[in-house]
């Protein structure tokens, strides 16, 4: 997903449009590209990965006083209450059991303050039959074993009754990925 990841890295900002001086928690954060992306334009961001290893590169990288890295499960936020006005995983839903994800969204709901954002962005189905027959098989090869039941779940029922209320969605990469926007209320 690198090639594609670089464009929706702009529009999960864009689409968030999060108000000056927001505090951003960025869960899963990998190599922190999406971290990057929102602590250039000045916002105080943290970004949480269990990965040692991903951390590493993410603070090899990292030219922002701005931003920092965290060592900490998704599952179990190290991270007050009611801190931040975003949290936002990137590509990391998909990579979990549904158990896991409701856990994570959980707890992204906690760390987050009331009328608070909450953007996840991760792969799905594009547009067409035969677009997404191929797609769907293309990156099961290389994707977890719960990229099939996450790709073709309907996230927005799952996470009805989660204290959240869904804002809409945008498509990037051709409608390969997905950016859904929820409130905290």
């Amino acid at each position: 997903m690198t090639l594609c990841a670089r464009g929706i890295r702009e529009k999960v900002f864009d689409f968030t449009s999060p108000e000056k001086g927001a505090k951003i928690l960025d869960v899963c954060t990998g190599t922190g590209k999406q971290a990057f992306a929102f602590a250039k334009r000045g916002f105080d961001v943290v970004g949480i990965d269990l990965s040692v290893e991903m951390l590493k590169i993410a603070e090899k990288d990292n030219g922002y006083d701005n931003l920092r890295f965290v060592m900490g499960d998704a599952e179990k936020l190290p991270c007050r209450d009611n801190h931040f006005d975003v949290s936002c995983i990137s590509f990391g839903l998909h990579e979990m059991p549904w158990l896991a994800i409701r856990k994570v969204i959980i707890e992204m709901t906690r760390v987050t303050k009331p009328q608070g954002k909450l953007i996840l962005v991760d792969y799905s189905l594009p547009p067409g039959r035969l677009k997404s027959f191929f797609y769907y098989h293309f990156v099961r090869l290389y994707e977890s074993q719960y990229f099939p039941e996450f790709v073709k779940a309907n996230l927005e029922a799952i996470l009805e009754n989660t204290g959240l209320k869904f804002l809409g969605f945008c498509d990037g990469a051709f409608g390969c990925v997905k950016i859904w926007k929820y409130e905290k209320v």
